[in-house]
């Protein structure tokens, strides 16, 4: 068998030699190389230990187009491939956020849902299809992510996300990517989080409007932004006002990009920083939201120490996720 030719890389056999995204003669590569680099500052990436195995020549092909990316680079795709990202829903910002992250190469993502997939599901939960209805929505999404990138391990937790096992769930991942859409759970998410010093990308929508930003310990959380639950019924569901199914890719995202951004250190992302999106402008507005000194939770005197009754905190029952 005559071997493979790739104009774009150089290819080094010792795991501690560096490969660069660089444009050189073309060289034969036989199937079964092992393409590795731990040099950071050579190609940009912010982190200069590798972290995971030595990609494989599969891999260097499927995740080419970020190893060509100087501020990626392949250390900064072998970290990837070692994170581990946990999605609060499956539903309308968890599908998008799941499928990009998974086509990313985040290592291990977890999901927590306990829905079953729902003809009216469908419209906007775009990792779902016509036959799932019936499934949980956990299985769905695992059968879906395998085919998408098998070098992902998805761990599904098909569970109500509940004060008993919030802590237990969230602490074994790097980032929580919140895609739920009542207030209990996004209370306990927020909690939760802060309470283990986990990076929280969350994101809502509501009718042809979203929103997006990204908490980090230290620097606010949602209780900055919201400090106390609406009136019970003073916000309607999704299910009660609608949503824009296309919104749900806008943000969701979004979520994926700004998670990548913080698993590989770069940029700017959306902390302290509220961004909106209104679809029928086609308008993004940012919105600053500092750190409140006040809050319960973050503030420079904290009286929350530990997770409550969140039902019974916002006087509503936690509903499905997404």
């Amino acid at each position: 068998m005559r071997p493979k030719r790739y104009p774009t890389f150089r290819i080094s056999f010792l795991n501690y030699l560096p490969i660069y995204p660089i444009q050189s003669n073309p060289i034969s590569i036989h199937t079964g190389a092992h393409v590795t680099s731990t040099n950071g500052t050579a190609n940009g990436s912010t982190n200069g230990t590798a972290k995971g195995a030595a990609l494989t020549l599969d891999q260097a092909r499927r995740y080419a187009r970020h190893i060509i990316l100087p501020e990626v680079g392949s250390i900064g795709q072998r970290k990837l491939l070692a994170s581990k990202v946990l999605l609060i829903g499956a539903g309308g910002l968890g599908s998008p956020a799941a499928l990009y992250l998974a086509a990313a190469g985040v290592g291990t993502i977890g999901i927590v849902d306990y829905d079953v997939v729902d003809l009216s599901n469908l419209h906007r939960q775009i990792i779902h299809g016509h036959s799932n209805i019936g499934r949980p929505k956990v299985d769905s999404v695992r059968d879906r992510l395998a085919d998408v990138n098998p070098d992902v391990e998805v761990i599904t937790h098909n569970e109500l996300l509940t004060s008993e096992n919030a802590m237990d769930i969230i602490k074994g991942y790097d980032v929580v990517v919140n895609g739920s859409d009542n207030f209990p759970a996004r209370y306990l998410v927020n909690d939760a989080c802060y309470l283990l010093g986990k990076p929280l990308v969350d994101g809502t929508l509501f009718r042809f409007e979203g929103r997006a930003n990204v908490f980090l310990p230290g620097k606010g959380c949602y209780r900055c932004l919201f400090p106390s639950p609406p009136p019970p019924g003073a916000v309607p569901s999704c299910a009660e006002a609608g949503v824009l199914g296309a919104m749900c890719g806008v943000i969701g995202t979004i979520q994926a990009v700004e998670t990548v951004k913080l698993l590989l250190d770069l940029g700017e992302p959306l902390v302290n920083r509220l961004l909106l999106f209104d679809s029928l402008s086609m308008e993004f507005r940012e919105v600053k939201i500092p750190r409140d000194p006040e809050c319960p939770l973050c503030g420079d005197n904290p009286t929350i120490h530990e997770l409550v009754d969140y039902e019974a905190f916002c006087g509503v029952p936690a509903t499905v996720l997404g």
